[in-house]
């Protein structure tokens, strides 16, 4: 996102005049009631407060390390999936809340998923198409770059081996498309150099590898369509 919501947020924590105090032993729901107002005024219309401690609990639910995140990380992070409107931990893919330790403290880290990116495209109202696939090394796979650029993959029947590469592709409603493509070598060498989590126990590149480059894959891919500015940021 465009703005930094954890940095923010301890901006107009601070600049009260009766500072809030928030601990690590805080319960989730007394933390949240304690940042009622900047919450409120940070959430989209639609989501209550009552909502977002009911994603929080759910989140730690799902990912217990969450509740020995710092308190700020993991409200900031929280508010990230809640303005875009993306359920975060659960079986839908759609974010993740990460717990990662950073300079010996552990925090909480917001990270889009590949469904998540799937629907902010579509709600664009400009994408008839998007995709990404993996190829493993039994598939036929043939690609091109240029003005006579192609994309074939025919996936291989039975057993179809380790990935070899991840693809993604997307199709405009006006007929413009455009494609994007990354062998597996490349693909971790991106995660090892972007993802403050890649390795750890709780990163979604260790439980969903596949879901999490598709997903690197597509936004590299949507660099090159003509879509709004608010999307892309």
């Amino acid at each position: 996102m465009g703005v930094d919501v954890k940095n923010e947020l301890e901006k107009r924590v601070a600049s009260q005049s009766a500072p809030i105090k928030l601990t690590k032993d805080m319960k989730i729901v007394d933390m949240v009631k304690a940042l009622e107002p900047e919450i409120r005024r940070a959430l989209p219309t639609v989501l209550t407060p009552e909502r977002f401690t009911r994603m929080a609990l759910s989140a730690i639910n799902n990912t217990p390390e969450l509740a020995n995140c710092t308190p700020m990380s993991f409200i900031a992070a929280l508010m990230n999936a809640a303005q875009l409107g993306l359920e975060p931990n659960t079986v839908l893919g759609q974010a993740y809340l990460i717990p990662y330790k950073n300079k010996g403290t552990l925090e909480c880290q917001f990270q889009l998923g590949y469904k998540g990116l799937i629907d902010l495209a579509y709600r664009t109202g400009q994408i008839q198409i998007i995709q990404a696939q993996v190829v493993r090394e039994f598939d036929y796979f043939e690609y091109q770059y240029g003005l006579d650029s192609k994309l074939i993959h025919k996936p291989g029947e039975g057993e179809r081996g380790e990935i070899t590469y991840i693809y993604g592709f997307f199709k405009l409603l006006s007929g413009g498309f455009g494609f994007e493509v990354s062998n597996k070598a490349d693909m971790d060498a991106f995660a090892l150099k972007y993802s403050k989590s890649f390795g750890g126990k709780y990163s979604p590149w260790t439980e969903d590898y596949e879901a999490m480059a598709k997903k690197s894959i597509i936004k590299r891919a949507l660099k090159y369509a003509p879509i709004s500015s608010d999307f892309q940021m």
